[in-house]
């Protein structure tokens, strides 16, 4: 097997070696690997005859579907910078964006890419030189600069052109969610992606036999890895738009012989309170979790359910793809511990002074490896506080802004955000802990803490919970608190809901919870 340099070899490589296997089971459709190269190769002659160069980025703005992971690679294909943007992104965040980067091709949604969006963009990205339309055909619309993805691809060659890209050229940029300011982009380049690609493929032990099934968005680098590496190992991806409805999921997972099922908390909060005795589930392998932390009786509880199945507990950031990893066999041992760094990486703990921390100390998780991405777009400022020197002149650190402690065999523990950190009575309480204590509770389905500012107090703590049965009243749940955590960490308030706000990751958005 090649070992690839270049991100877009993953597809091709692949291709070379298994034509005909499927690749993509995508709305019912199957794609082989041979069709998906040369329907990526087409896109990219097809995208440099309408001015894509090298180096140029290239927004893509699609659901999950076949035309999504054609755009990817036919954009890599033409020595491109692919920019994925979650559908939902409203027209305003889309222009900063496209902005931001100075994007020269934008590939879309038909239903999305209405005249006055149309009209938006051609006033309001100047860069803008081609807009690729999927799907529905856009009304109105006879300019030249906007063409469907057939026209761009008719009677374009099926072979990939030559490529003058390199390694250390730009890959991908992938925006953060921006809850905190304006979306920051990521420069992912190609050795970034080959190298986290290839150390999760490593721990996740796949083969071309491996059947993935991928619910997450793919402007989450989450989701968008699932694509990227089941091709580069010779799997099958079987792609759904979203985790909205998990009994057809399960349905697919039964159908088509999933072996790999890579989720969030919310959907395996989702999976705990259904009945899984009417689904045939044997051919899972293992499960993966990351975005955010599972707690520890969600952990429990998927063992007791998928007693034959791995599950890997997992952390990363957009700034890095993945960080640590959990190997299965210490789940018990390591109850709540996310992990040891990823194969061919280093990371550690620093206080505010630079200094190391030793075991049971709090501080600063501090990565270092191939996967440290090169910082953010056209922005030095944030650049310089998250990516900084390391120990080789030249080198880039990456402070990920997360507080974890380890412990003395070197396992890491997930503390709180350095920002989430609610200071009350003088104390400094971690929301997780108390979330933690929360989900213990029977009745408790998923559980969120945040801090209301206090007169007093300086901030006091609010438990909201989405509760998995009626009945479930604030006393018991204060009581519960009480009986298990210190008095300044129990909640003052309680709120129950049906769900929460949530990001297109699948994370809590806790600023909309206070």
């Amino acid at each position: 097997m090649k070992t690839p340099r270049l991100v877009q070899e993953f597809l091709v490589h692949t291709a070379e070696r298994v034509p005909d296997k499927v690749a993509l089971i995508c709305q019912g459709k199957e794609w082989r690997y041979g069709e998906l190269l040369g329907g990526a190769a087409r896109l990219a002659h097809g995208l440099r005859e309408r001015g894509v160069q090298r180096g140029d980025r290239v927004v893509i703005q699609l659901p999950n579907t076949a035309e999504v992971v054609i755009s990817i690679f036919g954009t890599l294909m033409a020595d491109a910078v692919f920019v994925p943007v979650n559908p939902s992104t409203k027209i305003d965040r889309l222009l900063f964006i496209l902005n931001n980067c100075r994007a020269t091709g934008m590939i879309g949604s038909g239903r999305c890419l209405n005249a006055a969006v149309l009209h938006r963009l051609r006033a309001e990205v100047p860069s803008l030189r081609t807009i690729v339309s999927c799907g529905a055909p856009i009304a109105g619309s006879n300019d030249s600069m906007v063409k469907s993805l057939a026209q761009v691809c008719e009677g374009m060659p099926a072979i990939p052109p030559p490529s003058r890209a390199i390694d250390v050229d730009l890959a991908c940029l992938i925006y953060t969610s921006g809850t905190t300011g304006e979306p920051k982009g990521v420069m992912c380049d190609h050795s970034n992606v080959v190298f986290a690609s290839g150390a999760i493929i490593e721990y996740l032990e796949n083969q071309e036999d491996d059947v993935v099934i991928d619910v997450l968005p793919i402007s989450f680098d989450y989701g968008l890895y699932q694509v990227l590496m089941t091709f580069r190992f010779g799997g099958t991806l079987v792609l759904e738009e979203s985790f909205a409805y998990p009994a057809e999921i399960l349905q697919r997972i039964e159908r088509y012989r999933v072996t790999g099922l890579p989720g969030v908390p919310t959907l395996f909060a989702m999976l705990l309170r259904m009945d899984l005795s009417r689904y045939s589930l044997g051919s899972l392998r293992y499960m993966t979790n990351t975005a955010a932390a599972l707690p520890v009786s969600h952990v429990r509880a998927l063992r007791e359910r998928f007693p034959g199945v791995k599950l890997f507990c997992m952390y990363g950031l957009t700034e890095t793809k993945r960080t640590l990893y959990l190997p299965p066999a210490y789940l018990d041992s390591k109850c709540g511990s996310v992990g040891i760094p990823i194969p061919g990486t280093e990371a550690w703990i620093e206080d505010e002074t630079g200094r190391r921390l030793g075991p049971g100390e709090v501080g600063e998780l501090v990565v270092r490896g191939r996967h440290v991405m090169r910082g953010y777009w056209a922005d030095p400022v944030a650049t310089s506080e998250r990516f900084r020197p390391g120990p080789i002149p030249g080198e880039r650190l990456c402070y990920t802004g997360d507080l974890f402690r380890m412990d003395e065999d070197g396992f890491f523990y997930f503390v709180a955000r350095k920002d989430d950190i609610i200071k009350t009575r003088g104390e400094k309480v971690a929301p997780r802990e108390v979330e933690d204590v929360l989900h213990a509770l029977e009745g408790v389905a998923e559980a969120a803490v945040v801090g209301l500012p206090d007169p007093v107090l300086g901030q006091a703590l609010k438990a909201v919970i989405v509760p998995a049965r009626p009945g479930l009243s604030a006393a018991e749940v204060l009581a519960h608190c009480r009986a298990h955590l210190e008095d300044f960490k129990v909640p003052r308030w309680v709120e129950f809901r049906d769900s929460f706000p949530r990001s297109p990751s699948g994370k809590v958005r806790k600023e909309e919870l206070v």
